[in-house]
């Protein structure tokens, strides 16, 4: 793998891997390096399967949540809340992208609050935490079957939104294209959609979005 080590410096996000498709060998040998240059790095992907087969040197030597299938090597550092981001999710069987966002976000130092289970199904579970969705800079927004969530929240938030559609539902469904081409035909104006299940897509979108407002403020 060539490591492009100077996009962090270039865009503001460091470049992941994607370890699905790759074999133990070649994920061993990729961690093994950013180790042996000092580098941290973030790993997604990961099933707990490929994380059991790595050397117990190298899998002692990163952080694995299983939830999320993420990996990180490295420290991570005290998360900033400026901007102000929040991770929303229908239900609690969106938690999977809704965390690989999470542990994206904590690498790129960025802190979130999160508000589970909060699907249309019981809209006064949503408008209960109206008030506190206002006040966010940017609101992640993780929702399978019909996807209604995102359009919803657009429509109650100035801030932000990024839809995350998830291959959550039965049937119709089909493993969350009909949540992605709902989120894309929002009548929400402003709403923004990522690919099926991509926590990782929407968290480093929300990143940038932070590095830009930094810039902004600092009057660059």
């Amino acid at each position: 793998m060539t490591f492009d080590r100077g996009r962090g410096g270039r865009i503001g996000i460091e470049e992941a891997v994607l370890c699905e498709h790759k074999a133990v060998a070649q994920i061993a040998a990729i961690i093994g390096d950013a180790a042996a240059e000092g580098r941290r790095l973030l790993l997604t992907r990961l099933s707990a399967e490929q994380f059991d087969d790595l050397p117990d040197n190298l899998a002692q030597s990163v952080d694995y949540c299983t939830a999320s299938r993420t990996a990180i090597l490295g420290e991570i550092g005290p998360l900033a809340r400026d901007p102000r981001i929040a991770l929303v999710s229908a239900g609690t069987s969106d938690y999977a992208p809704m965390a690989e966002a999470r542990r994206t976000l904590a690498y790129g130092g960025m802190d979130a609050t999160e508000v589970s289970d909060v699907g249309v199904a019981g809209l006064w579970r949503l408008l209960a935490r109206e008030e506190m969705l206002r006040e966010m800079d940017v609101v992640i927004v993780f929702a399978g079957m019909d996807a209604a969530l995102p359009s919803v929240v657009a429509g109650l938030v100035p801030g932000v939104v990024i839809g995350v559609p998830t291959s959550v539902g039965y049937g119709v469904a089909r493993g969350g294209r009909v949540a992605l081409d709902s989120i894309l035909a929002s009548c929400a104006p402003g709403v923004t959609v990522v690919n099926i299940d991509n926590g990782y897509g929407a968290a480093t979108s929300a990143l940038r979005l932070a590095n830009m407002m930094r810039r902004a403020a600092a009057g660059g």
